[in-house]
């Protein structure tokens, strides 16, 4: 699931786009066409998709001499008003950029160049006009791209001039101001097929221009055995001549903004954006339109919760808009967005910190947004009192997925409880969460509420797979051996190093077993290491991320959960759908679902502060074994049972039941306490506001780091010293933030009287 689905080209079909207020255009994309009815029509289903609505469409058509290519533009030109075509002679593709800018309306401060067979996605006009409407300096806004059709690639590279003077490393697609078009005197080029968009960046480089990169796939660049980029690749010189004449006029290094970018002053954050246009539905909907707020779109459990909700709402009541608020490459993005009704926005890709406000303002305006739901985001969080006091009609909840004690002594069920006086309910994964939100916490017992995640149990389903084929694929042909399964992410939270204790005492007693983990992270290395030193290589089989790990289900006999701390593991829905019992830790709400006819639950004799630490009690390690032991000398028995309790407790449609319920409910029935703590909040949002740069200045440590991290994953750049420091600053923040915490606790209640 992990990996980019280039069949998921923007413009297949039409979405169906809210009506809204019409107002003059601010963008105009402009598309230059010769004799290409082939890909016209989805280049302009693709503009036509944009979330944000206010451009035009220029078709300049560069003296197409195929009759069926003009008949074409005919119809296309009728499925829009905005939609307006010019003929010319046949100049070139320089020339054609040229004559449209020159028919765009006045009123449009933007100019987007797309060729007749490229793509966008549906928030790249939204997220490009944000991105230059908060960096005023800045010229022009791209994103990564897709390559696509003869050639299949994602291309994200960190914008370096030196570079760019001799090899171009960007594409021909960009949101560019339209003043700085006119001050290079646009593209300005006769010849035809001499990489004019290359060097009409250079050309602005030249004037000490710079642009923003956002850092999402936005744009789509099809790669043919003809075209453009073929001609001049045929044209080489001319075309490198002209490049380097321009680029000789760079003087100096041009360095551009790039997200997610931590370069930030923390002064006071701003509600709106000056002259920022904020679209208007034409009529209210009776629809749920529900914002999201999550951290990232990652391929954890949360995050494959968060996927099954968004994508299985009824699309007829709902609209979703997502809005992610931390660093990290959304490999499930895709996924989220198959869905029309459902919007993704990474703040980290596009803005800084300080517009963050403002855009989320801007989005509740713009999709009358009703409901508001936050889930494992701090920067979440940390905004809801002052929405609730912006918009105190609105009703906000949240979904708490665990508790954790060694992260500022509750981790998210502290902060949940932080902001129970702005929330309407609060939703938990499991019973035992609940009872401590409730007891712990002080939360009120009709405020909280367990919904069970669940497990789509028509593709977790033993008999969709087959044993043999997977047997050879996995492990090289059928074996007598009993399989059991490591599956999580390999990190200090897992306690992978517990589990090979396991399997050597296992050892002493049976031989007739292999062990399968599967899964990536930060101990894997070390996991491995330490397998050879314990001599467990023989036994140990890493197989690293799986992308459907149902076929790994299908050839195990029993799944392993060590975890210091859970919620409740999705690993373990998974698990017993496929009808594999699983031996889990008793934490979170695991033995809620896991019952004895099921499988087994292992006391945890490990603080949970003591995460970093890798001493197990003996204990502890001899239930594993002894839970272990008894599964595989039982399985018939316990097999028989595991199935069958998923289908009759929690199913993931049981799951969406209960959310859409709630969702409704909160919705038709606002909590009118909360009501009213919004309406005295509204007194002051200057407090709200300040609490949150507060908040963004604590972590502006962790949120450097992160953004270094990605730099050195996504890109390949080194650590350096200073990144060396920021990531020091953050173990010791870690280490000693519990106090901080408190205080902090303290000082909100007390401004919220």
């Amino acid at each position: 699931m992990n990996e980019f689905n280039f069949a998921r080209e923007p413009g297949m079909k039409k979405y169906n786009n809210r009506d809204y207020v019409e107002k003059e255009p601010l963008i105009s994309v402009i598309v230059p066409y010769y004799n290409s009815e082939k890909y016209i029509e989805q280049t302009i289903t693709s503009i036509l998709n944009q979330t944000f609505p206010y451009y035009e469409i220029l078709i300049i058509d560069d003296g197409s001499t195929e009759q069926k290519s003009l008949d074409k533009l005919e119809e296309i030109q009728k499925l829009d008003k905005r939609i307006k075509v010019f003929h010319k002679k046949n100049e070139g593709l320089a020339t054609t950029r040229d004559f449209g800018s020159g028919k765009s309306a006045e009123t449009c401060k933007y100019l987007m160049f797309l060729d007749d067979d490229d793509l966008i996605e549906p928030t790249f006009l939204e997220c490009a006009y944000w991105t230059l409407e908060t960096n005023k300096e800045a010229s022009w806004a791209y994103s990564d791209s897709v390559g696509f059709g003869t050639m299949q690639y994602t291309w994200n590279k960190y914008f370096n001039s030196e570079k760019l003077k001799k090899e171009n490393e960007l594409i021909s697609e960009a949101l560019v101001r339209k003043s700085d078009f006119y001050l290079v005197n646009g593209y300005d080029l006769k010849e035809k097929a001499v990489n004019e968009d290359w060097n009409f960046w250079l050309k602005l480089m030249a004037k000490g221009k710079f642009p923003v990169h956002m850092s999402f796939y936005g744009q789509w660049y099809r790669r043919k055995e003809t075209g453009e980029l073929q001609r001049a690749t045929d044209n080489r010189k001319k075309s490198l001549e002209i490049i380097n004449q321009t680029a000789n006029q760079i003087t100096k290094e041009v360095k551009a903004i790039q997200y997610p970018n931590y370069q930030y002053q923390y002064d006071l954050i701003p509600d709106t954006i000056e002259g920022m246009v904020v679209p208007e539905l034409k009529k209210k909907e009776d629809k749920i339109n529900l914002l999201f707020i999550v951290p990232w779109l990652i391929t954890g459990g949360a995050d494959l919760f968060n996927l099954q909700l968004v994508k299985k709402l009824n699309q007829e009541k709902y609209t979703i808009t997502v809005i992610t608020t931390e660093t990290n490459q959304n490999v499930l993005r895709q996924y989220f967005e198959e869905n029309e009704n459902t919007k993704v926005y990474d703040l980290t890709s596009f803005l800084d910190h300080k517009y963050w406000i403002a855009f989320i303002n801007y989005i509740i305006q713009k999709e009358k947004i009703n409901v508001i739901m936050n889930s494992n985001s701090k920067f979440g969080y940390s905004i809801l009192a002052y929405l609730k006091g912006k918009y105190p009609q609105i009703p906000i909840i949240d979904y708490v997925h665990m508790e954790e004690w060694y992260n500022r002594n509750g981790g998210y069920s502290r902060y949940s409880a932080m902001y129970g006086s702005v929330l309407d309910k609060t939703l938990v994964c499991n019973e035992n969460s609940r009872k401590i939100l409730i007891h712990h916490f002080g939360r009120k017992q009709d405020e909280v509420k367990t919904v069970y995640i669940g497990v789509d149990e028509k593709k977790f389903n033993p008999d969709n797979y087959d044993e043999k084929e997977l047997k050879q694929k996995y492990l090289g042909g059928q074996t007598n051996k009993k399989i059991i399964s490591f599956i999580c992410r390999i990190s200090e939270q897992k306690r992978p190093m517990l589990l090979l204790k396991i399997v050597e005492q296992l050892k002493k007693t049976r031989q007739d077993f292999k062990v399968l983990v599967v899964g990536d992270g930060n101990l894997l290395g070390r996991m491995k290491e330490e397998t050879k030193k314990l001599g467990l290589a023989e036994d140990i089989i890493f197989l690293g991320k799986i992308q459907n790990t149902a076929e790994i289900y299908k050839i195990s006999d029993v799944t392993i959960n060590c975890s210091l701390k859970e919620g409740l593991a999705l690993t373990a829905y998974e698990s017993l759908s496929m009808n594999v019992p699983v031996v889990s830790s008793d934490v979170g709400g695991q033995k809620e679902l896991i019952t004895e006819d099921v499988g087994a639950i292992i006391e945890l004799r490990q603080d949970e502060k003591e995460i970093y630490l890798e001493e197990y009690k003996e204990q502890e390690i001899n239930s594993y074994v002894e839970a272990i032991d008894k599964i595989l000398n039982n399985l018939n028995t316990y097999k028989q049972n595991c199935r069958k309790r998923i289908c009759e407790h929690f199913t993931i449609d049981k799951m969406i039941e209960n959310m859409g319920q709630i969702l409704e409910d909160v919705k038709q029935n606002p909590n009118p306490e909360k009501i009213r703590n919004g309406q005295g909040l509204a007194t002051n949002l200057e407090i709200s506001k300040e609490l949150i740069t507060a908040n963004l200045k604590s972590d502006e440590v962790e949120y450097a780091w992160e953004c270094m991290e990605y730099e050195k994953k996504v890109y390949g750049r080194a650590f350096s010293a200073k990144g060396m420091n920021y990531k020091k600053e953050l173990l010791k923040e870690k280490l000693w933030n519990i106090p901080m915490w408190r205080t902090a606790i303290k000082v909100y209640h007390k401004l919220r009287g």
